[in-house]
């Protein structure tokens, strides 16, 4: 372990017990009502600052995760854990479950799309994954995710249209590709807390696919102007708070490359009506943990990393088990003090988490620490995830570890 991890989990380490205590009470409510795309937890009975009241705001904790990509021998392990009966990826969530289920909202990233529900299914370099997928994510508590990535092209507009029609069947929101144009012109909502809280997604590529025929709003590109305008007009359809997930960056690079740095600035400048149009840019793509930085007072997550992925091997030909660690963003917002104010993060934390290939688990890997503290896979995995996530100063903004 690193002097600087060392000294980094010294200090970290009474804000991780609290934050697995306050992790642990945000219970998701059991029959949330649903509005359109909303969705919308009924009143707190707690008694901290956002207990029910007559009237008042209510804030959310918000926990996003990184790019779901079932090689061939995930694949495999989903079918082995069903016995025979198509595939269950439910255990493969099922030691993170605790954590994403616990948030008021919760957001992952598909990277890849569905085939047909026979197959045949296929991994890297052209994905069509079991539609099962789905059901495990939902399961582990996720409320929706984006789907723009260089893969969401490769079964083209069928592949999207399995994929999101698998969403719609499994109760999973989606933002990035779309079946027709009013749904790509429609902003992902919904009502986490008593925020409107809007869901957009775009990717640097489409691995060279060409939009289907007739199709130019199959899948979200990233385009600075285009972000803007779409953030803006998610605002005047009444969302309190904008997320927008980019995959971008370098592969295997931990540090952010420059489009990541320049575009992360533009967007979290700009602003409307001394507003800014953005609340958080969540990143994937790298395939490892990238850093958290706040810039311009709004956090961006450059790359969450590969929270499902089968063996990494990295442009080098050599096994990287990089490519088998993430990280859990979990974010709490607060109401503003008045009246079309900015939500304001009011806790930023990360939980580390690993691929455990052999278990065919997604770990989550301080909890596991706790219970194995000897396990020297997983405290080299954490060190790790740890050193990047906090490798651009997201400590002195208040960014503490968790579990």
């Amino acid at each position: 372990m690193t002097t600087y991890i060392r000294h980094a989990l010294t200090l970290l380490s009474a804000a991780l017990l609290a934050a697995a205590a306050a992790g642990c009470s945000a219970g998701r409510d059991s029959a949330p009502a649903r509005l359109g795309n909303s969705r919308s937890p009924s009143p707190s009975t707690g008694s901290g600052p956002h207990s029910a009241q007559a009237g008042a705001a209510k804030g959310f904790t918000l926990v996003a995760t990184g790019d779901v990509l079932p090689h061939d021998s995930v694949i495999k392990r989903a079918a082995a854990d069903a016995e025979g009966d198509g595939h269950d990826f439910r255990p493969m969530f099922s030691l993170v479950k605790p954590v994403v289920s616990a948030a008021d909202l919760a957001i992952c990233h598909m990277e890849t799309v569905y085939g047909e529900d026979d197959g045949p299914f296929t991994g890297y370099p052209a994905f069509q994954s079991p539609p099962e997928v789905a059901d495990g994510l939902k399961d582990a508590g996720y409320d929706g995710c984006s789907t723009a990535s260089n893969h969401t092209l490769d079964a083209g507009a069928d592949g999207i249209g399995r994929t999101l029609g698998r969403f719609d069947k499994a109760g999973l929101k989606h933002a990035g590709s779309a079946r027709t144009a009013a749904e790509a012109a429609t902003a992902t909502l919904y009502t986490a807390g008593s925020a409107k809280v809007a869901h957009l997604a775009y990717t640097y590529d489409t691995n060279g696919y060409p939009m289907p025929e007739g199709q130019p709003w199959a899948v979200n590109l990233m385009e600075k102007d285009k972000i803007i305008a779409d953030a803006r007009a998610a605002r005047k359809a009444g969302a309190d708070v904008v997320l927008v997930s980019l995959h971008w960056g370098t592969e295997w690079q931990t540090d952010p490359d420059e489009k990541q740095l320049s575009l992360g600035k533009e967007l979290t400048a700009s602003q409307t009506g001394g507003r800014p149009d953005i609340d958080m840019i969540l990143g994937t793509h790298a395939h490892i943990p990238q850093a958290y930085e706040k810039v311009n007072g709004t956090w961006i997550i450059y790359g969450m990393g590969d929270q499902v992925a089968g063996e990494m091997f990295n442009y080098s030909g050599a096994r990287d088990m990089r490519g088998n660690y993430g990280s859990i963003g979990r974010f709490t917002f607060a109401p503003p003090a008045t009246t079309g104010g900015r939500w304001q993060v009011t806790r930023a934390e990360f939980v580390p988490q690993m691929m455990d290939l052999s278990a065919g688990k997604v770990v989550n890997l301080p909890a596991a620490l706790a219970e194995d503290p000897g396990n020297d896979e997983y405290e080299r995995a954490r060190d790790a995830v740890s050193e990047a996530v906090l490798g651009r100063g997201a400590a002195k903004d208040g960014l503490t570890m968790a579990r």
